[in-house]
């Protein structure tokens, strides 16, 4: 399925992987004038695919990093807390030590009794020693055992502590990448007249048509479902979002990427869902196309790289690339991998009503952005 300069590439998803090497562009020349408008569509594309990889993966990164850091404060907190446990459990055997070799134990008060000229009175003290035994046993086993989850815990702790810092220095990387990437684009589209962009959005424009008339003709668009009430809430926050900027790695509020707008939409639902687009597509249950509903989400391309929530009759909203703002949009605007549902087993509605859309909702340039879309952290 065709897609374009206005076609809308994702900063979101998944993956905590350092960025493979196929996804460093070369550079990028300047566009001669003499190339068809269907060769620069070409370029473009495979330009906004490698920026959509690398923001992947630095997405990918950055929500294990948040994962990791999240588990090393928690493993902190319980390694202190053994390591209290620990010491109380030595100092515990140290008192009985002591008071053994004092002579104040319950089991030195048994030897005394062994030791004496009734030995008929030990029967009726057997119970010191059983107890005495017992709290020796027990002393020494907490001990042990304290002292093994100590240890357990401060190599985890450490193992943690070394992926998170692994993390860090990866994200930076993926984020260097991603600026690069779209630097690239930057350096493409300056190079092209006003009339090859205009041409360009005329034939993206076309082809994005003709996508959504496949789609109508193969039955796809022809569900007429009704939202779960989870549904229509993650539906009804999403069209709240229209005419917000696209940044990419940002979840809300005042700007989104694709997945920041989808994840987001269903946490505000009542259903958190994996952060990004291809954990969203590899985690949540997938349905057949022809039968979505409103508030499923709509996968794109090959590797997952984009996503889009159904509002219903063939309409998705999005997060488009980085300067242009949260729209609405054909469901067939980009190559359509598949689609999920956050929450299968949600009763549909007995009625529904899809919300007015607002003004515009369906405007907005796709045709550039600012190199300022790029995190600074």
């Amino acid at each position: 399925m065709p897609g374009g300069v206005s076609r809308t590439v994702c900063a979101a998803a998944l993956a905590a992987v350092v960025l493979a090497p196929a996804a460093v562009a070369a550079p990028v020349p300047v566009a001669p004038k003499s190339k068809s408008v269907a060769q620069l569509l070409s370029e473009l594309r495979q330009l906004y695919q490698q920026a959509e990889e690398a923001a992947e993966a630095y997405n990918g990164t950055v929500a294990e990093l948040k994962q990791r850091k999240a588990q090393v404060k928690k493993l902190d907190a319980a390694l202190v807390t053994a390591r209290t446990a620990l010491a109380d459990s030595r100092d515990a055997v140290g008192r009985l030590a002591r008071e053994q070799y004092q002579g104040r134990s319950d089991f030195s008060a048994y030897l005394q009794l062994l030791m004496s000229r009734n030995p008929e009175g030990l029967l009726d003290q057997e119970h010191l020693i059983r107890r005495a035994a017992a709290v020796r046993t027990a002393a020494v086993q907490r001990l042990t055992g304290v002292e093994k989850r100590a240890d357990r815990l401060a190599a985890e702790s450490r193992a943690a502590l070394d992926r998170q810092q692994t993390l860090v220095s990866t994200r930076k990387k993926q984020r260097d990448a991603v600026r690069s990437r779209l630097k690239d684009v930057e350096t493409m589209l300056a190079s092209l007249s006003g009339s090859q962009l205009g041409a360009l959005s005329r034939l993206e424009q076309r082809e994005t048509t003709q996508a959504q008339h496949a789609l109508a003709a193969s039955g796809a668009l022809s569900s007429t479902g009704r939202p779960s009430a989870a549904g229509r809430r993650a539906v009804a926050y999403a069209i709240k979002q229209i005419g917000k900027p696209y940044v990419w790695g940002a979840q809300g509020p005042n700007s989104f990427d694709c997945s920041g707008l989808t994840s987001r939409a269903w946490a505000k639902a009542g259903r958190p869902i994996p952060r990004t687009s291809q954990e969203q597509w590899r985690q949540l249950r997938k349905v057949p196309v022809n039968a979505l509903r409103p508030g499923d989400l709509v996968i794109y391309f090959p590797k997952a790289t984009h996503v889009a929530l159904y509002l219903g009759k063939g309409l998705v909203v999005q997060a488009p690339r980085p300067g242009s703002r949260v729209k609405v949009s054909p469901m067939g605007s980009n190559p359509l991998l598949g689609a999920v549902r956050p929450d299968p087993g949600g009763a549909p509605l007995s009625k529904y009503r899809p919300p007015r859309l607002p003004s515009g909702a369906s405007s907005g340039s796709h045709t550039g952005y600012g190199s300022s879309s790029a995190p600074r952290r």
